[in-house]
């Protein structure tokens, strides 16, 4: 028979053991690391729902929570440094926002669960090996645009125009598929596209001079280099009287005309409520990967006016609507 110290000390073996199965409990410092390829405002209001979202859960920065937040500026290679440094400093758990950040991440530890946000393709990027189960240790939401409704706004809102222009950076694997659905959804609609290219944001404002010689409107997807240049897109455009159709709200209170898309802020909250799960023992590959089931339509009525465009009243009765000032 074991003695009663030999019987504790294995209560407490199997105690510290179910411990380890079931989580890490709230009154241990969870240590994070958020990682996201570049900043505007989209990705930063997906950052910030995920950490409310833990907050609104019991993990707060300061108290059991540690968040070391790094921006790539853009850069592949410091994306990568990022990763490896959070995997040497064994975090819990890393946020990857943007396909970039994601597939370094990814490259960085088969180990570490891997919370992403802001992806367009998870499978066709190589992050999961499908939406219902990535077999591996990601998981998260994706942004996957909804294009074809999209395309439906430029035709409701402008009837009138049959040339659509895209820019998109062709390194971004997630801008490559949305182009490419682009292509399709002009097909579907009857519309002309014509596509200009970018690697950086000194190009950008060159590329937008040249496409609206060519185009009726602009379509912005949500590639990440676009998105830090969307004022001076949305200038550019409309200084020629050419509208701008976004894909994400940040994009219309940047200028753009309109979009019908997700609300990043959720997507991160909805990011962060998996992550939850995830601190408290769920295996990441038993989390599908989600996408936000609710669009937004938002419309610029200051971009409307400069542009002499009348706004349908039962779109503009539906729709958000922003005015100057709002996107600052």
């Amino acid at each position: 028979m074991l003695r009663k110290s030999s019987m504790v000390l294995l209560l407490l073996a199997i105690l510290i053991s179910l411990m380890s199965v079931i989580g890490i409990g709230k009154d241990e410092i969870v240590s994070i690391g958020i990682t996201q390829i570049v900043e505007h405002p989209a990705l930063d209001a997906a950052r910030d729902g995920f950490i409310k979202a833990l907050a609104d859960n019991g993990f707060e920065d300061g108290k059991n929570l540690d968040i070391e937040i790094h921006s790539a500026q853009g850069d592949l290679s410091i994306a990568s440094m990022i990763s490896e440094e959070f995997v040497r400093d064994k975090k819990d758990l890393i946020l990857a926002i943007a396909t970039p950040t994601a597939q370094a991440a990814l490259n960085a530890s088969s180990k570490i669960p891997i919370l992403i946000t802001a992806v367009t393709d998870p499978v066709a990027s190589g992050l999961a090996a499908s939406l219902q189960s990535s077999g591996n240790n990601v998981t998260g939401t994706t942004d996957m645009t909804p294009i074809d409704e999209q395309f439906s706004l430029i035709t409701e809102l402008l009837p009138n125009a049959k040339k659509v222009g895209v820019i998109y950076n062709a390194s971004e694997i997630n801008s490559m598929i949305q182009v490419e659905l682009a292509r399709k959804a002009c097909l579907d609609h009857g519309l002309k596209l014509s596509e200009v290219t970018v690697t950086n944001v000194t190009e950008v404002q060159m590329a937008v001079e040249q496409l609206v010689k060519k185009v009726d409107v602009i379509y912005t997807p949500t590639d990440n280099l676009v998105a830090s240049a969307m004022p001076v897109i949305t200038y550019t455009a409309t200084q020629m009287s050419v509208p701008v159709i976004g894909s994400e709200a940040a994009h219309v209170k940047a200028g753009a005309l309109a979009t019908l898309g997700i609300d990043y802020w959720e997507l991160g909250y909805q990011t962060g409520i998996m992550a939850v799960q995830v601190l408290n023992g769920a295996n990441p590959s038993s989390l599908p990967i989600e996408s936000l089931k609710n669009l937004t339509l938002v419309i610029n009525e200051d971009t409307a006016k400069t542009l002499n465009i009348t706004i349908p009243t039962e779109l503009k009765a539906q729709a958000e609507l922003i005015k100057a000032g709002d996107g600052k």
